[in-house]
């Protein structure tokens, strides 16, 4: 490859989207003044990890880092994937390392089987029990199934301190089926888990009084799980919060969660209030509306751009900011571009506006699999 082909950016925002694109297209990438001008210059801890942890599926890759720590060479090796293990840093949730793993792993040499360790819910990325609430069903739709596709949750690890665990695996695929994704259906049931950690088990019986006192004036099929986990499965941190997935009649899931405050940071939440906000959260999730929640987005965007070359479609809710520069992104490193139709409220009889997204698969083949 030669350095015409290299692309370059600059700021620390995007970085794992970068990298998950530069080693499925296999394009080199460099990045500049990563938060050059802050008193703390450099990659953060968390993304060290996460640069530790593509370079532990990859085989092959180079990442030259300056030793300022404010600029990224990466030159991706190919996917490799197999049995590993890899300790997140606690400052972000697991969530924010599996996100990517779940665009990567499909397309590995070996099938994956990966144990990450760290914070499995926290407020700022998507807890473990969404993505596998989500995601995998996301997965499926695109052939990508299998009795070994799984997230298995072993030990909660609430912020700070952390102590979680879970394993991941999934099957490798040689090409993705395209979809047409347009029609969400109507909500025929919720289900949720609402979790404590270190704190009275009564916390999770309150959350779920109040939630269901909001949703049971919508529809009558709620069940949500209490999960109380005891001693080692507990992790180092008291917390306790809440999972709300709602599922339509065609399959598709739209999901809401929230955390209590960390221990020692901000105010103490009260399990009824937290509760409560959920339900609202899954109600303003639903209002959205779309086939795919609004957390994984990008992730159904990647799926039908690596799809053959076929014409898939898929309705989404509102696109986050995230989106909106990860559809920039597979420009630059696929030069695919999506048609985009937005739908009005009145069109769709239902909800918010929503956005109809439409492209053409660039007919990625993982290579690297192995042919039995």
């Amino acid at each position: 490859a030669g350095e015409a082909q290299c692309l370059s950016y600059t700021g620390c925002n995007f970085l794992r989207q970068r990298l998950v694109l530069a080693t499925l297209s296999g394009r080199p990438l460099k990045i500049r003044k990563i938060r050059a001008k802050e008193e703390d210059p450099g990659l953060r801890d968390f993304e060290a990890s996460f640069i530790r942890l593509i370079d532990k599926v990859t085989n092959g890759s180079r990442i030259e880092i300056n030793q300022t720590g404010t600029t990224l060479y990466y030159q991706p090796g190919l996917l490799y994937g197999g049995s590993l293990e890899h300790d997140c840093s606690p400052s972000r949730g697991i969530g924010y390392y599996l996100e990517s793993l779940l665009c990567l792993a499909p397309f590995m040499k070996h099938p994956l089987k990966i144990v990450l360790r760290g914070v499995t819910n926290d407020q700022v990325d998507p807890s473990v029990d969404i993505l596998k609430a989500t995601a995998l069903p996301l997965l499926k739709k695109f052939g990508i199934d299998g009795e070994s596709l799984d997230i298995k949750i072993n030990r909660r690890g609430m912020p700070p301190k952390g102590g979680g665990e879970i394993l991941f695996a999934c099957p490798v695929r040689k090409v993705l089926q395209p979809v047409q994704f347009t029609d969400p259906g109507k909500i025929k049931r919720i289900r949720g888990t609402a979790y404590s950690v270190r704190v009275s088990p009564q916390m999770a019986n309150r959350m779920v009084e109040s939630a269901r006192g909001i949703l049971n004036k919508f529809i009558p099929d709620i069940y949500i799980y209490t999960d109380h986990m005891k001693g080692v499965s507990s992790g180092k941190s008291p917390g306790f919060g809440m999972c709300l997935t709602a599922e339509t009649i065609n399959g598709t899931i739209l999901s809401a969660e929230l955390a209590s405050n960390p221990q020692g940071q901000g105010a103490a939440v009260l399990p009824e209030e937290l509760g409560q906000n959920c339900a609202k959260l899954l109600l303003e999730e639903v209002y959205r509306g779309g086939c795919v929640d609004s957390t994984n987005q990008s992730l159904a965007l990647l799926l039908m751009t690596l799809g053959q070359r076929d014409v898939s479609k898929v309705l989404l809710g509102p696109l986050s900011p995230y989106t909106i520069e990860f559809l920039r992104h597979l420009r630059s490193f696929f030069q695919i571009m999506f048609k985009i139709e937005t739908k009005t409220p009145e069109e769709e009889h239902m909800g918010g506006e929503k956005v109809l997204m439409t492209c053409v698969g660039i007919g990625f083949c993982n290579l690297s699999k192995t042919i039995r």
